[in-house]
C-alpha cells in the first residue's frame, strides 16, 4: 500500500490545486492541508481559503484527476480563551473534501483546558466522519509523547490519538521503544524528517530557535542523526507517512518544490523498503 503522503508545510503556501499536482508528480498518494493558506516564505503565492466553494470543487476535481487524497487536516490551534466550537465551519470545508484526520497542538499553557478543548474539537469532527490527532511538540502545551497520551486518556474517544513527528519525537526525549509501546489504534498519522538529536549547531542554524528550525528547515531523511527506521518500525503498518522537510534556504535559492522533495521522497522509500526486506535486507 503506498502510505507516503507530502505535508504543506514542504510548500510555503504553495495553493492547493499545485500541491495536489506536485503530490501527484512526486508519486504519492496523500497530502495534508491547511484551511486558510498564506505564504510563510516570499515566494508570491497568493492566500486561499477552502472555505471558497469554488476552491473546493477546483480541488476535488483535481485530486479525482491525478488520483491523490488529503489525508490530514492540519492548522487547528487551541489559544487561551479560544473555544473551539469556532472550528465548525473549517471542519464542515474539510469534509467536503472527505479528509479522514485533523491534527491539533495547543497554545494554550493550560493544560487542563487544553484537554477539554481537544475533547470539543474531536466531538465536532467526529460527528462529521473526522478523526483527531494530537500532535506533541517540544515548547508547547502538549510537549512530548508521555502528555499526548494523557490527552488521550482524558479525551477517551476512539476518535482521538495521537501524530508521532520524527523531531519532535526525538528531541522531546522519546523513541522507538516507547512509540511501539503505544496501541495501535492510537496512533492516528506520522509524520518523517530528520534533523540532529541536539540543536543543529552549525552557523547556518546558531540563531534559529526550535520552532523556526521546526518551520523551516528540516532535513532530508537519512542525513541527520534520527533512529528513522527503528521509529518507522515502531508504527502501525497502515499508517500515512507524510514527508514533513520544509527547506527554506533552497526555496528561497530558487529550487522548486518538486526538487526540494524528490530527495525525501526517495529516501522515505528507501526506508520503507527496508522495513519491508526485514532484519536480513
Amino acid at each position: 500500500m503506498d502510505r507516503l503522503g507530502i505535508g504543506f508545510l514542504c510548500g510555503f503556501g504553495l495553493p492547493p490545486i499545485e500541491f495536489v499536482n506536485l503530490t501527484a508528480d512526486l508519486g504519492c498518494r496523500y497530502m495534508s492541508a491547511v484551511v486558510r493558506g498564506a505564504p510563510l516564505v516570499a515566494l508570491d503565492y497568493p492566500p486561499y481559503s477552502l472555505a471558497d466553494p469554488k476552491l473546493r470543487r477546483d480541488v476535488l476535481a483535481a485530486m479525482d484527476e491525478r488520483g491523490v487524497a488529503i489525508s490530514l487536516g492540519d492548522g487547528f490551534l487551541i489559544t487561551p480563551g479560544a473555544e473551539a466550537h469556532a472550528f465548525a465551519g473549517d471542519l464542515d470545508a474539510l469534509a467536503e473534501l472527505a479528509v479522514p484526520r485533523i491534527n491539533v497542538v495547543s497554545l494554550d499553557p493550560d493544560l487542563a483546558r487544553s484537554f477539554d478543548q481537544f475533547a470539543i474539537l474531536t466531538d465536532l469532527a467526529a460527528r462529521r466522519g473526522i478523526q483527531t490527532v494530537v500532535e506533541p511538540v517540544p515548547g508547547l502545551t502538549v510537549c512530548d509523547l508521555p502528555t499526548a497520551l494523557q490527552a488521550v486518556r482524558h479525551v477517551a474517544r476512539r476518535e482521538f490519538g495521537v501524530l508521532i513527528d520524527t523531531m519532535h519525537l526525538a528531541r522531546s526525549g522519546s523513541g522507538a521503544a516507547d512509540v511501539a509501546a503505544v496501541d495501535d489504534d492510537r496512533i492516528g498519522y506520522a509524520q518523517l524528517n530528520d534533523t540532529t538529536l541536539r540543536p543543529r549547531g552549525d552557523k547556518h542554524m546558531q540563531h534559529m530557535g526550535y520552532m523556526e528550525e521546526a518551520m523551516f528547515e528540516r532535513m532530508v531523511p537519512g542525513e541527520g542523526e534520527l533512529p528513522l527506521r527503528d521509529i518507522l518500525s515502531a508504527l502501525p503498518r497502515d499508517v500515512v507517512i507524510e514527508i514533513e522537510v520544509p527547506r527554506r534556504s533552497l526555496a528561497l535559492a530558487g529550487v522548486s518544490p518538486i526538487d526540494r522533495l524528490r530527495p525525501c521522497v526517495a529516501a522515505a522509500r528507501r526506508l520503507l523498503s527496508e522495513i519491508c526486506a526485514g532484519p536480513t535486507g
